[in-house]
């Protein structure tokens, strides 16, 4: 896997890993209940240990999110957000941590603005990196060029079905980490983690990943120990989006601090 210097999620992995854990990375989506809340979210996430943020731009027809985080994005579209304010989100949280912070977006949105326009205006915000959950390495030669010209992440993602042709290529193309799906299907909280997800992570090291992060399905600090025992980082999105939903920032920051507690390596 291509790691530039200035990769900024590799750079936040290795310092976790140099402190003997796994890194943590924490997800939620732009504009919900408000965009000063999320960026307030996104701060104490970072405060509470936290090393990497995803922040989702909310879409109307999401495929692989679950009903907690299609709530979230639902109601954060009905109050009018618009794409261009991910850029005021990641900008608001890159100035007060030192948080590695990506956007992950299905493709359309970034094609609408354009992909060069869009990269630069992400790396400009002090993003690190586009996660791509619809986007392939066969169709992706734009983000490619714009993501190594303005040095940014490309996180692809790979899942159980995976063949190791398609995880090769999927490695290659991939900056920063691999973004592993422990599950076929979609985000939410589960009460165990996939048997799938040490297989997943162990093909993509096969074919030459050297950081993957494990999402789908976590939500306790035992599931962030059972995962960080194999994989780099372990991903966190539904259990943030409710304690949002449900307790503001303050909650977010309370269940950060929780989660991350499972993250020491034994």
């Amino acid at each position: 896997m291509s790691v530039s210097t200035a990769s900024k999620s590799a750079a936040a992995i290795d310092r976790a890993r140099a402190d003997g854990r796994a890194a943590l990375v924490g997800y939620l989506p732009a504009g919900f209940p408000s965009v000063q809340d999320t960026i307030a979210a996104g701060i104490e996430l970072a405060r509470n240990g936290a090393d990497l943020i995803e922040i989702g731009i909310p879409y109307s027809d999401p495929v692989m999110d679950g009903s907690v985080i299609q709530a979230a994005t639902s109601q954060a579209l009905e109050a009018g957000f618009r794409v261009q304010q991910v850029f005021e989100v990641v900008a608001g949280i890159t100035a007060e941590t030192d948080a590695a912070v990506l956007v992950m977006t299905y493709w359309n949105p970034v094609m609408r603005l354009g992909v060069d326009e869009f990269s630069r205006r992400l790396a400009e915000a002090g993003g690190a990196g586009l996660i791509t959950p619809d986007l392939i390495p066969d169709e992706a030669s734009e983000w490619l060029a714009a993501s190594d010209k303005y040095e940014l992440d490309r996180v692809f993602l790979v899942a159980p079905s995976s063949t190791t042709e398609r995880m090769k290529s999927t490695v290659q193309a991939s900056r920063g980490f691999v973004y592993a799906v422990s599950i076929m299907g979609v985000t939410g909280t589960r009460s165990q983690v996939s048997d799938a997800a040490e297989g997943v992570v162990s093909a993509a090291r096969a074919a030459g990943a050297e950081r993957v992060c494990v999402g789908l399905g976590v939500s306790t600090a035992e599931h962030v120990r059972e995962i960080g025992s194999y994989a780099d980082g372990v991903i966190v999105g539904t259990a943030l989006v409710a304690a949002l939903r449900d307790g503001g920032p303050a909650a977010v920051g309370a269940l950060t601090s929780e989660l991350s507690s499972g993250t020491r390596k034994s």
